[in-house]
């Protein structure tokens, strides 16, 4: 017994659902069992009661005839023979007749305590009347009944109990097989499931077929594997996004720009390592604080209240605000911030948090006040620009119309300004320029504007005068601290302005044509001499309206094919043999006839326009050196002269290989002419070029040596072929000594230094014995022949006397 117990104990700890399966099975079984036993046994027991009730209904209708004959008869022998046939009948223990009218006769015996039934019914006799002779009760007893009963509740009691357990039992044994294992398996594998299990599916130990497929254990299977798929899959993803969380994260961190959370009431809730960089503060101390209130200066937190007063409205109504703050860091130090404020949302919209960037843009604001002084003001000398000045005079001009007063406009150019530039270099004429601003502006009141409007062009406005003799005197002053020398460098140079003076409202009620009228009078004063000043008058606008329609019509000649190449012949001096031509150009206008070079050439230097026409002499000149090979055999080289301002553009050297290479001239025939001056400005620059083109094989020659600053180290730098006395001083070589021992040194030194020599300007034959003489190597001039076009230059060719071919 204490065996069971125990095995009993170790089955409901080891399966305590199959434990309570069993007891359930068995309360459940024994109580149904014991109701349908009762009602069973109940049944029965009506059934029993049933068949003695009706046995003696069956006395009743069987013996009361015979009973009531018996009884009338008064045979009681028969009588008692007939009770003793009704009480042999099982289970009748009693009869009981009562006779009328005081009569009984009592057969049988009721046993003590036992359990009866009892029928009574009426003898009559029936004749004329009815008679009533007695009643007859009937007792029967229900022991034995109750005896089966007994017995049948043992047996079916012990039945039903041992088929109760056995089927208990078996059902425990195939709910353990079917079910129990397949739970443990599960228990099993949720007990030993982890991360590092996750791709192992759960599998139960059973057969795969159709109907395991479908049943619920395989429903929770796959459900078990279901969540296993999701949860790998939702801890990939969390994998995922954690990666872009840190990613967003250190992005954040990392950010160039400061950034900022702050909570709905706008408390600081983290800030990045920039921010801490750019103010200062430490990410601890700021938490928890207002971004505009981080500094304990009151006056800054009233300030920056106020900035973020409105921030916050406008993030409110608008959804972000964007703008620029002159925030402070900790140290005190002021810097210019960019700000970004906007709202973090949540999925329904709400507003969880502000995020606030922040950009250092302190040198973003120091280039744009650079800029903006750029925009406004000249690099070089610091003065007003055009674009300011012209402001400056606009607002003048508005002022004098209301206080009914003067304004005064001055235009001053610089004289002789290009030829320091060239001959000295663009140093010593910025720092000329420099110097020139400063005495222009030492003339000056304080009021007056000067500005630079470019090159060496400079503008004057004097606002508010009373009369215009004011502008005069100011002239006159500016021209007065011109007088003095200019130092630059070592040298002294004296440097003059022409000075145009306009009158608002006098000579012009606008700014535009004041400035028109001033430069106009400024042009005036340079053709009376220079270092002077001229007061605009009407008849000065023809001369300035000459001066554009100049430039109007130059801009077109080239299109319309109005310029034109002259040759000047280059003799060998001691021999008298044609070597080669100079190209001159010519402008002949249909309505201007034949213009000068000296009238055109400086305008097209100052407009650019001098680039394009140098490219086109370059082609032509080669092009008529091919054409008089193929038309005499003669390989004659040929000179074209190099403006400055087209031997500084940048695609000068692409120009003279193009033209070359697209005439085919060979480069040994072709000699640049470039101006002393010019290679006085000893820069990396005028360097490469020169080297660039005598690699190439082009000839280089010194134009007009002795007019400028002559420095022979400059001749000794640079790879030049030749140079030419300019005819200044080949004019009087006969008359003048001086000219004539110029000439012989020049000559000399020349040959020192490995250069051929071409004199200019001859005209006389004495020049050319004289030049002979000493060793001259070329000559050019009238004497030879005056420039000609390319047709009766070639004409020439074939009939001069003067050269000897």
């Amino acid at each position: 017994m204490q065996k069971l117990a125990t095995r009993l104990q170790q089955f409901r700890s080891g399966s305590p659902l199959s434990f309570r399966l069993l007891a359930y099975i068995l309360l459940f079984s024994s109580i149904f069992t014991l109701l349908a036993s009762g009602i069973q046994i109940y049944s029965d027991f009506r059934k029993d009661v049933s068949v003695i009730e009706e046995r003696m209904r069956v006395v009743e209708t069987s013996y009361a005839s015979s009973l009531s004959r018996s009884l009338w008869a008064l045979d009681q022998k028969l009588l008692e023979i007939q009770m003793e046939g009704i009480l042999s009948l099982p289970d009748i223990v009693q009869l009981n007749l009562q006779i009328a009218p005081n009569s009984e006769i009592v057969m049988g015996e009721v046993p003590r305590g036992a359990a009866t039934r009892q029928h009574t019914f009426t003898l009559t006799h029936e004749g004329d009347e009815v008679f009533k002779l007695g009643e007859m009760s009937i007792t029967a007893s229900l022991d034995q009944i109750y005896a089966n009963l007994k017995r049948k509740v043992l047996v079916i009691l012990a039945t039903q109990f041992l088929k109760t357990f056995f089927i208990s039992i078996l059902i425990v044994w195939i709910f353990q097989y079917f079910v129990t294992r397949h739970l443990s398996a599960m228990a099993n594998y949720a007990r030993t499931f982890s991360l590092s299990n996750l791709p192992e599916p759960l599998q139960l130990d059973r057969p795969d077929t159709e109907l395991n497929r479908i049943d619920e254990l395989s429903q929770v299977t796959e459900a078990i594997n279901q969540m296993r798929q999701r949860l790998q899959q939702d801890l990939e993803q969390q994998s995922l996004d954690a990666q872009e969380i840190r990613k967003l994260s250190k992005a954040i961190e990392q950010s160039p720009s400061s950034v900022l959370i702050c909570d709905r009431q706008w408390r600081i809730e983290f800030v990045n390592q920039k921010f801490t960089q750019l103010t200062g503060y430490d990410a601890e101390s700021m938490i928890g604080k207002h971004p505009g209130m981080l500094t304990d200066d009151p006056f800054l937190q009233r300030e920056n209240r106020q900035l973020w007063q409105a921030i916050q409205l406008q993030v409110q109504r608008v959804g972000v605000w964007q703008g620029e703050s002159n925030s402070i860091r900790k140290n005190g130090e002021r810097f210019w911030e960019q700000l970004i404020v906007t709202p973090i949302k949540d999925s329904q919209g709400q507003a969880t948090h502000y995020l606030i960037l922040g950009e250092d843009i302190s040198i973003r604001k120091r280039y744009e006040q650079q800029l903006l002084r750029q925009a406004n003001y000249d690099i070089l000398t610091g003065l007003p620009n055009r674009m300011l000045a012209l402001d400056r005079l606009k607002l003048a001009l508005a002022q004098a119309q209301r206080e009914n007063s003067l304004v005064g406009v001055m235009f001053l150019d610089l004289d002789n300004f290009k030829h320091i530039n060239d001959t000295m270099g663009h140093d010593a004429g910025d720092n000329l320029l420099i110097e020139a601003a400063r005495r222009i502006s030492s003339s000056l009141r304080g009021t007056s504007t000067v500005a630079r409007l470019g090159g060496d062009e400079f503008l004057v406005v004097l606002p508010g005068l009373q009369g215009a003799d004011s502008t005069t005197q100011v002239a006159e002053r500016i021209l007065q601290t011109f007088a003095s020398p200019f130092h630059i460098g070592n040298q002294e140079v004296f440097v003059t302005t022409s000075i145009g003076i306009a009158i608002y409202p006098t000579d012009s009620d606008n700014s535009g044509t004041l400035l028109q009228h001033a430069d106009a009078a400024m042009y005036q004063a340079k053709s009376k001499g220079k270092s002077a000043y001229e007061r605009f008058s009407p008849e000065m606008k023809e001369v300035s309206h000459e001066r554009l329609q100049l430039e109007s019509r130059m801009r077109r000649a080239l299109e319309l094919n109005e310029f034109e190449l002259y040759f000047q012949p280059i003799i060998q001096t001691a021999t008298g043999t044609l070597t080669g031509a100079e190209a001159l150009l010519r402008w002949n206008n249909p309505s201007m006839g034949m213009v000068m070079p000296d009238k055109f050439i400086p305008l097209a230097e100052e407009t650019g326009l001098i680039i394009p026409i140098g490219e086109w002499v370059l082609e032509q000149a080669c092009a008529a050196a091919v054409r008089w090979q193929q038309a005499t055999g003669l390989a004659l080289g040929i000179s074209v002269n190099v403006s400055p301002r087209q031997f500084r553009d940048p695609g000068f050297v692409d120009a003279v290989l193009r033209a070359l290479r697209n005439t085919g001239l060979d480069p040994r025939r072709l000699e640049l002419e470039i101006t002393e001056r010019l290679i006085l400005d000893n820069t990396i620059e005028t360097s490469d070029i020169l080297s660039r083109l005598d690699e190439e094989g082009v000839r280089l020659s010194v134009d007009d040596f002795g007019t400028g600053y002559s420095a022979l180290s400059y001749l000794k730098s640079y790879p030049f072929d030749t140079l030419k006395i300019d005819k200044s001083f080949v004019r009087d070589v006969m008359r003048e000594q001086e000219d004539a021992s110029l000439v012989k040194a020049i000559i000399n030194m020349a040959h020192s230094l490995g250069l051929k020599v071409i004199a200019e300007g001859v005209e006389e034959e004495d020049q050319t014995h004289f030049l002979k003489a000493h060793g001259c190597d070329y000559s050019q001039g009238y004497f030879y022949s005056r420039p000609a076009p390319e047709e009766e230059f070639a004409v020439w060719l074939k009939t001069n006397r003067r050269a000897q071919m």
